[in-house]
């Protein structure tokens, strides 16, 4: 039986991290897949929707302008997405497998194997891996770190064929743009997918949201900005449908809504994606033969800073339930390896996480919202500045977006949190979310020399009229300019010049 420091379960973004951190320490690392090497990182996720979200920003830029001189908008074929996404996913995957394949040479001298096939518990420390071909084998860790990601979630009594009913997994390979489409869900993936095809201009979008609005867990500023960006390209979304059925009939999709006035819809499409959350993979492993228990929920598996409750089992990514983002997948990863080789008491902190969300414009975010102050009953200083008196925005003609930065309601003003709606809105979340970890105050973002034009001139900006030192001043340009407290709840405007 072949003996390893260290197992890894899984080879996407939070398995391949572990696995790597494995080796700087000098371990011998065995990493085990049954599917795609990268995982949903790589497939049918954060690589692939997001090339094609790049490609459907640029068809939308370039028709935009066009149209605008009354010239015929320029069409993209099908083909032509799914050759571009072929490409950038190979690219990536050309990497992992060279980076693989040349780590397990006498050249590097690692002591890293990659295993493909499907992990199963006999024990606390012995995993059986069984190849395509049906022939199994029992490998012992000492340390084993569980990275089995996630797949699309699914609702009862309506049948998923991927090609009609789709998921995530399955709309980046139908075989052309569909004529109509349905997005169950007005989360995050939802909102993107809808956004990439209401883009491309060649599919009449609808969408279901259960709520009266989109990204309920974001503040009503930004959803309302992504909502009406949203109608101005054609979608139609249902504010607080139930969803009543949805099935294929005569070739079509069928589907039924009910609203709380008790009227009822029905409309027909020609396809229709659900993006209703993701579910962990959780299933066939054998984890009650190593004794690994679940959450309280019973949904991911539990974990304690992605110790689970055996010391020696970690979970990491979106099997361990916290977080379903790359990066943090990544940082969970490492976070565990380090933990067991490298002996680390810090935990993790899920305070100052960057995120972005592919829409239209971009929305990036950091720690906490407005909606989070006031479900917490914290007392904060918020400030916000229009995209549209940036001079970059000004120049790019992208003038459609805000900056909001909330701070504690003290001398200090430390940052709680930033959300960036705009172009280029990703590039400027980085340094707060610096500024939280180091639980600094707004002054040094003031104090420095940002880079002209640019988008991040806006924070600068922001905390300027925190400071009473802006340029243009709020009582002038109260349209574009805001600086107010929010206490019980309660906003009260900040007098400013």
């Amino acid at each position: 039986m072949e003996k390893y420091d260290l197992i890894v379960i899984g080879a996407g973004p939070a398995g391949y991290a572990a696995a790597m951190r494995g080796v700087d320490f000098g371990k011998n690392v065995c990493l085990i897949e049954k599917n795609k090497l990268g995982g949903t990182g790589l497939y049918n996720g954060a690589l692939s929707s997001k090339t094609m979200w790049e490609l459907a920003q640029k068809i939308s830029d370039v028709n935009d302008t066009i149209v605008s001189i009354g010239k015929e908008p320029y069409e993209i074929t099908w083909e032509q997405v799914q050759k571009t996404i072929g490409e950038a996913t190979f690219e990536r995957k050309f990497q992992y497998s060279c980076h693989i394949k040349l780590l397990q040479t006498e050249t590097f001298n690692t002591q890293f194997t990659f295993a493909r096939g499907s992990a199963f518990f006999l024990s606390d420390h012995e995993i059986e891996v069984t190849d395509s071909d049906g022939k199994k084998e029992i490998i012992f860790g000492e340390n084993i770190v569980i990275a089995t990601g996630s797949r699309p979630r699914l609702l009862p009594n309506i049948l998923v064929d991927e090609k009609n009913i789709l998921t995530s997994d399955g709309i980046e390979h139908i075989t052309n743009f569909p004529k109509s489409l349905v997005v169950v869900g007005a989360g995050v993936i939802g909102c993107e997918y809808a956004t990439i095809f209401a883009n491309f201009g060649k599919t009449k979008l609808y969408m279901i949201d259960r709520q009266d609005r989109i990204l309920p867990f974001e503040d009503p500023d930004v959803s309302k900005l992504i909502s009406d960006k949203m109608e101005e390209k054609g979608v139609v979304v249902h504010h607080n449908a139930t969803l009543v059925r949805l099935e294929q009939i005569d070739n079509e999709i069928e589907y039924e809504l009910s609203y709380p006035n008790g009227e009822n819809e029905i409309i027909r499409v020609e396809k229709a994606l659900l993006s209703v959350g993701r579910k962990p993979n959780v299933e066939n492993l054998g984890i009650e033969n190593a004794g690994v228990k679940m959450s309280e929920r019973g949904v991911h598996i539990g974990d304690d800073d992605t110790q689970t409750n055996i010391p020696h089992i970690y979970a990491v990514g979106d099997v361990s339930g916290k977080i379903d983002l790359v990066n943090m997948g990544e940082i969970e990863g490492r976070h565990a390896v380090e933990r067991i080789f490298g002996k680390i008491s810090e935990r993790i902190s899920y305070d100052n996480i960057c995120t972005i969300m592919f829409l239209n414009p971009e929305v990036a975010a950091v720690g906490m919202n407005e909606q989070d102050c006031i479900k917490n009953n914290i007392p904060v200083k918020v400030v916000k500045i229009d995209y549209s008196i940036l001079a970059r925005a000004i120049a790019m003609r992208k003038p459609d977006g805000f900056f909001k930065i909330i701070v504690t309601n003290d001398k200090e003003m430390k940052i709680l949190g930033m959300r960036a709606v705009g172009e280029h809105a990703s590039s400027t979340i980085q340094a707060v979310g610096l500024l939280i970890k180091m639980d600094v105050g707004i002054k040094v973002l003031a104090e420095l020399v940002h880079p002209h034009p640019s988008i991040v001139e806006g924070i600068q900006e922001c905390v300027r009229m925190l400071l009473n030192k802006s340029v243009f001043k709020s009582s002038v340009f109260k349209d574009k300019l805001s600086c107010y407290s929010l206490v019980d709840g309660v906003k009260i405007p900040l007098e400013r010049l």
